[in-house]
C-alpha cells in the first residue's frame, strides 16, 4: 500500500524546532510554515484515506469470516448427522452380524436334519439293495392273504410313501429355506456395508471440507491481524503527523502572535509620535499666545497720538501657523477598504437558493478598483491561487488600543504587497477582482476580532469598526 508521509528529518526538524526565530518581518518565515501546515494536512488526508480504506477491508474480512463461520457450522452439523448415520449403520450391521451368527445357528441345525434324512433316504437305500433290489409295492399288494391283509398292506404302503414323501418335501423346503436365508442376509450385510461405505466417504468430504473452511478461518484472521497492525502502524503516524501539525500550527499562531506585536509596537511609536507633536503644537501656541499679550501689554503703553498706527500695525501683524500634518484617510484607526457598492452584508444569507453563513461584507466595483489597507498593520499572507475559494488574498494583522485584530481581502485580480510587510491605514495594497469563488467583480472583505484562524469563529461585522 503506497504511503506518503513526512521525512524523518522534517519531523526532526520540526519537533526539535529547528524553524529559525526571526526578529524582524518575514514573509517566508510565515509562508513556509503555513505551506507545512498544508502538507501535513494533505498526508493526514492520505493516511485517514488509507485507514478508511482499511477498515472497509477489514469489515470485508469479518463479514467474510461471519459467512465461513455459518458455512463450518452447516459443515459441523452435518457431520455431526452423518456421524450419527454411520453409527446406526453401525448397529444395523451389529444387528444384521448378530442375525447372521444366530441365523448360521439355524443353519447348522438344518443342515444336521438334512444330514439326517440323507442317511435315512441312504439306510433305505441300502435296505433295497440288500433285498436284492427296489420293492415294488404292487407286489405287497398282491401278496395280501384276505381283503383285511390288503387293507393293512394299502395303509402300509400309503405311509411309507407318505413318510417319503414328506422327508423329500421337508429336504426341499430346508434347502430353500437355507439357501434363501443365506441370500437375504448376505445382501442385507452388503447393502450395510455400501451404505457404510458411503457414509463413510461422505464424512471424510465433510471432514475435508471443513478443513478447507478452518484454513481459510485461520487464513482470514491472519489477513485480519496484518491488517490490524497496518491500521495500527497508520494511525500511529497519524498521530505523529497530528503532533507535528500542531507543533507547526503553534509555530503559525506565535508568527501572527510577532506579527501582531510589531504591529502593536508600530501603533504605539505612531501614539507617541501623535502625543510629541500634539506637545509640540501646544507648546508652539502657548508661546504664540505669550506673544500676542506682550504685544497687547506694549501696544497699551504707547501714547494716545500713535494709538492708530499701532492699532494699524497690529492688524496687519499675522499669527504663527502650525506645521501641517497629514490627515489620515478618515478619522480613527479604521478606514473603509474599498469604494463601491454593498452586495452582501455580514451573516445569514442565500447563494444559488443554499443557505450559508457570509462571514464577511462584500464591495463590488469594476476590476482593478483600489484596495486599500483598512488599519495600520503587518502582511500575514499575501498570496494568489485558489486559497479554498478566496482566490488572490490579502491578511494583514493590527494593533489597535492594544488589541489584535485580523482583515481579510478575497478575490483580488492583483497584489502589491508582500508577507511581513508594514502597511499603513489606507495604503494601496491590491486591486478588486474576480478570482476564486466569486460571482463578478467585488472585494470579499472579513474583520476578526484576535489572530486568524481557519474555523472563523472570531470573524465579526466589520461595521462594528468600520463605516461603510
Amino acid at each position: 500500500m503506497k504511503k506518503s508521509f513526512v521525512s524523518l528529518s522534517l519531523a526532526a526538524a520540526l519537533v526539535a524546532g529547528s524553524f529559525p526565530v526571526i526578529n524582524t518581518a518575514s514573509a517566508e518565515t510565515l509562508d513556509n510554515l503555513k505551506e507545512e501546515r498544508s502538507s501535513i494536512e494533505n498526508q493526514r488526508e492520505e493516511i485517514s484515506g488509507e485507514i478508511s480504506k482499511t477498515n472497509n477491508r477489514i469489515e470485508e474480512i469479518v463479514a467474510e469470516q461471519a459467512k465461513v463461520t455459518d458455512e463450518i457450522k452447516k459443515l459441523d452439523a452435518e457431520i455431526k448427522d452423518t456421524t450419527n448415520q454411520i453409527e446406526a449403520v453401525s448397529v444395523e450391521i451389529d444387528e444384521t452380524n448378530a442375525e447372521i451368527e444366530k441365523l448360521q445357528g439355524e443353519i447348522e441345525e438344518l443342515k444336521r436334519k438334512i444330514e439326517e434324512r440323507n442317511a435315512l433316504l441312504e439306510e433305505r437305500a441300502r435296505a433295497i439293495q440288500l433285498t436284492g433290489g427296489s420293492v415294488s409295492y404292487i407286489d405287497v399288494l398282491l401278496g395280501a392273504e384276505n381283503f383285511g391283509d390288503f387293507i393293512d398292506r394299502f395303509s402300509a404302503v400309503n405311509t411309507l410313501v407318505d413318510a417319503d414323501r414328506k422327508i423329500m418335501e421337508e429336504q426341499r423346503q430346508d434347502k430353500e429355506s437355507l439357501e434363501q436365508k443365506e441370500a437375504e442376509v448376505q445382501q442385507q450385510l452388503e447393502e450395510l456395508e455400501a451404505q457404510k461405505a458411503e457414509l463413510d466417504g461422505l464424512k471424510a468430504d465433510l471432514d475435508a471440507q471443513k478443513a478447507d473452511k478452518d484454513a481459510l478461518m485461520a487464513n482470514l484472521e491472519a489477513k485480519q491481524d496484518e491488517l490490524e497492525d497496518e491500521k495500527s502502524k497508520l494511525q500511529e503516524e497519524d498521530s505523529e503527523l497530528k503532533e507535528l501539525a500542531a507543533d507547526v500550527e503553534n509555530q503559525i499562531v506565535a508568527e501572527q502572535e510577532r506579527l501582531a506585536e510589531l504591529a502593536r509596537q508600530r501603533e504605539i511609536e505612531r501614539q507617541k509620535e501623535l502625543e510629541r507633536q500634539r506637545q509640540a503644537e501646544a507648546e508652539r501656541q502657548a508661546e504664540a499666545e505669550r506673544q500676542a499679550e506682550a504685544e497687547r501689554q506694549a501696544a497699551a503703553q504707547t501714547s494716545s497720538s500713535s494709538s492708530a498706527s499701532s492699532s494699524s500695525s497690529s492688524s496687519s501683524s499675522s499669527q504663527p501657523s502650525a506645521p501641517s500634518v497629514s490627515a489620515p484617510v478618515s478619522a480613527g484607526a479604521w478606514t473603509t477598504p474599498a469604494s463601491g457598492r454593498i452586495t452582501t452584508e455580514f451573516g445569514w444569507d442565500i447563494l444559488n437558493g443554499n443557505t450559508r453563513y457570509h462571514y464577511g461584507i462584500d464591495v463590488a466595483n469594476g476590476t482593478g478598483s483600489a484596495i486599500v489597507a483598512a488599519a495600520d498593520g503587518y502582511v500575514v499572507k499575501a498570496a494568489g491561487g485558489e486559497n479554498g475559494g478566496y482566490g488572490n488574498m490579502i491578511i494583514l494583522t493590527h494593533s489597535v488600543n492594544g488589541q489584535t485584530f485580523t482583515t481579510v481581502y478575497a478575490h483580488l485580480s492583483s497584489i502589491a504587497v508582500s508577507g511581513g510587510q508594514y502597511i499603513e491605514k489606507g495604503q494601496y495594497i491590491g486591486g478588486m477582482g474576480n478570482t476564486g469563488f466569486s460571482f463578478g467583480s467585488h472585494l470579499h472583505f472579513e474583520l476578526h476580532e484576535g489572530a486568524w484562524n481557519g474555523s472563523k469563529s472570531n470573524a465579526v461585522n466589520p461595521r462594528k469598526y468600520i463605516s461603510f
